[in-house]
């Protein structure tokens, strides 16, 4: 059982995203910008500790080793977060759903360069069950609607989460190659630690921090629970799975958010899924399972 608990944290970190758009939802009213800034710098204060223990490691990290963490910091951290939040103050023109797996084509360009960067082997049964996760991911979000229903507004949030998904796809494998020099804790508190140092040198230097003044104990309260749950706890736990998985693995296992988020939205918001959103449903997670058990068969006969 121990040996599915890597594939088993990034689905759980999966899941645990797919709150996410309903909790940032609540936030539509401030500075896309002034969110990211304060749940990365949140985190990066509860997350220290890490941070300090593993000082030696860093003081250790060579120049490519600095380029994938301030990589994974600015793209991941600052780009990705801000993009898929902006694409959320969208929400009275697009549904949730919508943003959620449009960002979520992120596999596309996670496995491309895995291949490139980390020199990871694309088998063709891999490529079978990529093919066949990312078209379920998309029959559950969009069923059988048509794009020439998109309106302006649906096409701008809809650029807005693809550019979320080359930055965290990008992120998802210059990740990997960090966790090859530094642990999953360090990587983590270390990316929350510059991303949070970053986004609030900008607040200050552009006078954006002044809307702090007008956020409300509701709004302080969303950012907290995001930090402590969708945010740093999420990250954390999908750190921990992507340092013993191939990137171009777990970029698959996190195709649950979508699945995880329309389900949410069907219990939440009442919208049942359609007919061709159930059989995306099964594909994407049949596929997941198969690809789970492929790996595991992979990393048993290579010990």
């Amino acid at each position: 059982m121990k040996k599915y608990f890597p594939a088993l944290a990034v689905i759980l970190a999966a899941i645990l995203w797919s709150f996410d758009g309903f909790l940032r939802q609540n936030l539509f009213a401030l500075p896309s910008f002034l969110i990211v800034s304060l749940e990365h710098v949140i985190g990066a204060i509860l997350l220290m500790p890490f941070l300090i223990k593993g000082w030696q490691e860093i003081s250790a990290l060579n120049q490519r080793g600095w380029i994938s963490v301030l990589w994974i910091s600015v793209c991941g951290g600052i780009l990705g977060t801000f993009f898929y939040t902006k694409a959320l103050s969208y929400v009275n023109y697009i549904d949730l759903s919508v943003v959620v797996l449009l960002q979520k084509f992120q596999p596309v360009f996670a496995i491309a360069l895995a291949a490139v960067v980390l020199k990871e082997k694309i088998t063709s049964k891999f490529l079978i069950l990529a093919t066949t996760a990312i078209a379920g991911g998309y029959l559950v979000t969009f069923g059988t609607s048509s794009m020439n229903d998109w309106d302006d507004k649906t096409v701008i949030s809809a650029l807005l989460a693809l550019l979320a998904a080359f930055s965290w796809g990008s992120s998802t494998v210059l990740g990997k190659y960090a966790l090859k020099r530094l642990s999953f804790k360090t990587v983590t508190s270390l990316r929350l630690t510059i991303t949070g140092a970053i986004t609030l040198s900008v607040l200050v230097s552009t006078g954006q921090y002044e809307s702090i003044g007008e956020m409300t104990i509701s709004h302080w309260g969303y950012i907290v629970l995001i930090v402590v749950s969708t945010g740093s706890l999420a990250l954390f736990i999908y750190y921990y799975g992507l340092n013993h998985l191939p990137a171009s693995h777990v970029t698959l296992y996190e195709l649950f958010w979508p699945l995880s988020a329309v389900a949410l939205d069907w219990f939440i918001s009442g919208n049942i899924m359609s007919v061709a959103q159930w059989f995306g449903a099964t594909l994407l997670l049949g596929s997941i399972i198969f690809l789970t058990r492929e790996d595991s068969r992979g990393r048993t006969q290579s010990q």
